[in-house]
This record gives C-alpha cells, structure tokens and sequence, in this order.
C-alpha cells in the first residue's frame, strides 16, 4: 500500500484519469463508524515495554477509522454520508468541523452523553506507530440508530464498516445494506478472528492486511511472498469472502475475485507518517466503487492515495483531493 523511498513514482493515466472521475461518482457512499481525537506525538523511536522516551509536541489530530475513511472518500469528491456518535466535549465540535471541512454530510450523526472517542499515538522517526483506542461516544452508537437511518442506507451505492463501532451496530447496519441490495465493504479492523455468521452473510467485501488475513485464515504471516494467493482465496471462499483485499504494506494489496487474484503494486514515497493509510486506502476503494469502477481499479487508486497520505502527519489531515495526489505523482 505504501513504501519509503528515496523518489516517488509517476502515475500512470489510467489511474490518473480514474482518480478525476471521482467527482462524476454517479453513486454515494455511506459509512458507520467511529470518530475520535487522536493525541499523537512523535518519537526519536518506540518505546518498548516499561521504557519511557523523549516525545515532541503533543498534536491532537481528527481520527477515528469510520471518519478517516468517510473524510478520504469525500475529498476524492464523493458524496459521502458518516453514521455514528459523539460525546458533549470540545472534541465533539472539532471532529464535526474537520469532517464538514472534508465535505462529509454529518447532519445525521448522534450526539450524546459522556466523552467522544479518542486515541493515543507514537510515532516514530521511520513513520512507524501504535495507538490506543478509547471508543467514548462511538459505544453509544447502536443498532436502532443505525435502523432508524435504514432509508438513508438503502439509497447509497456502496456501505463502508469497521469494528471500531458495537458489533451489534456492525451487523445491523450490514443487513440493512444487504437487504437493500447495497455492495457493503468490511474492515475487520480491530481485528476480530471470529467474525459473526450475521456478519459474514450480509458483507460483499471484505478487506484485512496481511496479518489479519493470516490469523483469521490461519496462514503464516512471516513470509508473504511465499503465500499461495488461490490456496488463499480459496479459504476466503470457504469462510464465506467471494470478494476480498488483503493489504501488504511495502508490498502493495492483493485483490481477490471469485478465485482468482491479482497483485497491485505499491506506490513509492517518503514516508513520514503510516497512521490512517490504510483508512485512506479503503475510503479510496469505497469512491471507486461508487464512481463505478471494479474493485481492482478502485485498489489501484487506492495505492497512490494512501501513500500520499503517508507523506503528511496524522490521519485525516494528511489526506488529499483527487488533484492534489495527481499533481504529488506527476
């Protein structure tokens, strides 16, 4: 998905030209989901267990993976729609604003009691992190919020879902796409190893990194190379995934269809910062399925955008529109 490197790469028209049709996307997308202030700093390197180590300023950043995906796709040009809750503190009123800034309709978002979600991260020199999640308000946001919104869902083109909201939420809002006949698109991220047959039924897509897809289908993760990608869209198959993409870091993504698989490249840059990349990679792929385009065009857009993301600090902030990737990769 995204890989340091001393030069960025140019790319190639077709992707060029498919980023711009974004804006046309004939289809919206709708995504339930998280929002939180991510408090980040930055370190010389990450400190290991019981270390303490210098940091820099503490920034607090727009987060959460449903609003990163949500704001990634609307930036893009989308008509994109966030689901979800926060609390009555000042994040609140930050997170809104960010995510009005993006072009996200966050007119139906539930407002409640207590504090909103929030994440604590380091980062290190080499744009490595880790990050602590506290979900605050995205706990409150449940299954009949989402079902009382179930006309609005059945109208969008494509659902994009994370497991950072109430499984139970998860679920109910993947039904009520399904039943409606909307490509719903699944990150299961945090990671679940077990997902809910519910949950396996009513999703389209489904989209892990190369860790993820290891634990869940029981596979090495040490080697990904040496993986047998029609041994693994097999097991896809037998857990109940037709239509998966795994990402691989450096590696770029492997998308997978029906049994069969293709490699996408990752596209090359200096990375300052990895938070929110792979975010920015599926609100890409919810935009292309939108616009229209197949789940590989949407990967291959995918990998130029969450790499430009890469270049910048933070999630959200670091994310750009359509021309502003064309004009980093020209």
């Amino acid at each position: 998905m995204v890989i340091s490197g001393e030069e960025h790469e140019q790319m190639p028209e077709p992707v060029r030209e498919r980023l711009r049709a974004l804006k046309d996307a004939p289809g919206s997308v709708i995504v339930v989901g998280s929002m939180n202030a991510d408090y980040t700093v930055t370190t010389k390197r990450l400190p290991k267990p019981g270390e303490t180590v210098n940091g820099g300023a503490m920034k607090v950043l727009p987060g959460g993976k449903g609003a990163n995906q949500a704001s990634a796709a609307a930036r893009l040009g989308v008509n994109v729609q966030l689901l979800g809750a926060v609390g009555e503190d000042s994040n609140a009123d930050f997170l809104l604003c960010k995510l009005d800034e993006a072009g996200v309709d966050t007119a139906d978002i539930l407002h409640v009691e207590g504090p909103s979600g929030a994440t604590v991260i380091t980062v290190s020199a080499e744009g490595e992190n880790t990050i602590v999640y506290s979900p605050g308000s995205n706990a409150k946001a449940s299954a009949g919020y989402v079902q009382s919104h179930r006309t609005t869902i059945a109208e969008c083109a494509v659902l994009g879902l994370c497991l950072e909201s109430p499984i139970a939420t998860v679920i109910a809002a993947a039904q009520t796409a399904h039943d409606a006949g909307v490509t719903v698109l699944l990150n299961d991220s945090p990671f679940m190893d077990e997902l809910p047959h519910e949950l396996v039924e009513a999703t389209d897509i489904l989209l892990v990194n190369q860790h993820e897809v290891a634990q869940l289908l029981g596979l090495p993760d040490d080697d990904v190379e040496s993986l047998d990608w029609y041994e693994v869209a097999e097991r896809f198959t037998d857990y109940g995934f037709d239509r998966a993409i795994v990402t691989l870091g450096a590696s770029g993504s492997v998308v997978i269809e029906n049994g069969r698989w293709h490699r996408v490249s990752a596209a090359q840059v200096n990375a300052v910062d990895t938070t929110g990349c792979g975010d920015s990679f599926m609100g890409t792929v919810l935009a292309g399925l939108a616009a229209g385009h197949t789940l590989l065009q949407s990967a291959q857009i995918g990998s130029y955008v969450s790499a430009y993301a890469a270049t910048k600090l933070g999630a959200q902030s670091a994310y750009g529109t359509a021309e502003e990737v064309i004009a980093y990769f020209s």
